[in-house]
């Protein structure tokens, strides 16, 4: 018998063991078992409820959902709304100085704190501190500061300057910038940290190899560095939009839509218009709208990346 089995295995080979077997296709497997939970939640608590809303934005839902089909009906009544209008306008108005100030002080602080200046971690911290605090801590925080009544103005009115005034959050045609001013404090720190990360990436001997050549330091920055910085660029316009898009809980701490809706963003018009004046099929059309903007930048994104990385093997 023992001689059967040994000339029915393939020369050089040792037989198979159960135990082998088994912990091979545990280790298969246990990467799928731990994961699955996970890919469950993801997918009914993300992609089932964005088809859920779809479904609702082409119904005729209006306090409770309904399962009939009305086509866009929906989407007309959003777009023929003009507190609509107005969310829309201020989400671009917003997003754009929002970017613009953000990425501008953000690269400012990161150029700074990589010329190895002293206390380089006290200052780190300080700068990254805004962003471990909730939009809400934000918002209730500078509705405060720029209360007319006990923030700024009152201080500097108290300083004897008692002309001065900055009662920006009271006024319908000034109240979104204190928003942006807000959200500026927020986040600026969090682009300073990319834009930091990407310059200590940046290989020494590129500056060295310029001021060789007798280039000045703006110069090198501006032609040579912040160029080089375009992955680090992407990344935060990218984060930075989403978190305009979505941005609820700083303007429902801060101003509260008002003063009149004159800061209504589309986050805030969709949460008014699904449980405050219960038109849900209005306010799912407006949160598709919503995902089809954040899809409209994340799409190009992920693409950009994949490409590079094809391109890259």
């Amino acid at each position: 018998m023992t001689d059967i089995s040994q000339s029915a295995a393939v020369p050089g080979t040792a037989p198979q063991r159960p135990a082998a077997t088994l912990s091979a296709r545990l280790a298969r497997w246990l990467p799928r078992l731990v994961m699955a939970p996970s890919f469950l939640v993801v997918l009914i608590g993300v992609y089932l409820f964005i088809a859920w809303t779809l479904w609702i934005s082409l119904s005729s839902s209006a306090m409770l959902p309904r399962y009939d089909f009305v086509g866009l009906e929906q989407y007309v009544r959003l777009w023929n709304t003009p507190r609509w209008h107005t969310a829309v306008i201020n989400l671009f108005l917003f997003t754009g100085l929002f970017l613009g100030v953000t990425i501008a002080l953000g690269l400012l602080m990161a150029i700074l704190l990589d010329q190895n200046i002293r206390a380089e971690g006290v200052l780190r911290t300080v700068y990254l501190y805004p962003m471990a605090l909730s939009f809400i801590v934000t918002g209730t925080a500078w509705k405060w500061v720029l209360n007319p009544e006990l923030g700024v103005e009152k201080v500097v009115q108290s300083w004897g300057w008692d002309t001065f005034a900055f009662d920006w959050i009271t006024r319908p045609e000034t109240a979104i910038y204190c928003v942006v001013i807000a959200a500026v404090w927020q986040s600026t720190g969090f682009a300073m940290a990319i834009f930091l990360a990407g310059l200590r990436g940046i290989d020494s001997s590129i500056i060295k190899a310029a001021q060789i050549e007798g280039a000045s330091l703006p110069r090198i920055y501006a032609s040579i560095i912040v160029p080089l910085l375009r992955p680090a660029f992407l990344s935060v316009i990218v984060l930075l939009s989403y978190i305009s898009i979505k941005s609820f809980d700083l303007v429902l701490a801060l101003t509260n839509a008002g003063p009149g809706g004159s800061t209504e963003m589309p986050s805030t018009f969709m949460f008014a218009y699904t449980f405050q004046r219960n038109q849900m099929g209005v306010g799912a059309a407006s949160a598709i709208m919503m995902l089809m903007t954040v899809a409209a930048i994340i799409i190009p994104y992920l693409y950009s990346e994949l490409r590079e990385d094809t391109h890259g093997h």
